[in-house]
């Protein structure tokens, strides 16, 4: 038995992600200047799709399937084609910091989320008080 609903364990894993994809970030700001850069990136969809295949299931064969993928891990990408400078850099600074305000968002909803689950927990423990 599990004291915690599987919930908390992916929000843990989300705030894993955040935390990777805001390093991959402030590397590609902290080198925008490095000749020869590549921006890098953090890819989570597949192991959320490949977790979903795995845990969800379909109640009503007219429910829209789970889409899976065979990689399943968080990967670090790095985009070698592109170059926005002329020393090969490939680090775009207003990219980086959209993704940045992206990443932020999504890190503060899970936080909230997360923060959800403990006050429920803790209202259980006292007895609804």
């Amino acid at each position: 038995m599990s004291l915690f609903s599987s919930t908390i364990h992916w929000i843990e894993q989300g705030l894993r992600y955040a935390s990777l994809r805001q390093q991959a970030i402030a590397d590609n700001i902290a080198n925008v200047d490095t000749p020869g850069c590549k921006a890098k990136d953090i890819r989570f969809q597949a192991e959320l799709d490949r977790a979903l295949q795995l845990e969800a299931k379909r109640t009503n064969p007219n429910h829209f399937p789970f889409r899976s993928e065979q990689n399943g891990k968080i990967i670090v990408t790095a985009n070698a084609n592109i170059s926005y400078n002329h020393n090969s850099n490939s680090v775009d600074i207003d990219q980086e910091m959209s993704k940045l305000a992206e990443n932020q968002i999504y890190y503060n909803a899970l936080i909230e989320q997360l923060n959800g689950k403990f006050n429920t927990l803790k209202t259980v423990i006292k007895g609804g008080k």
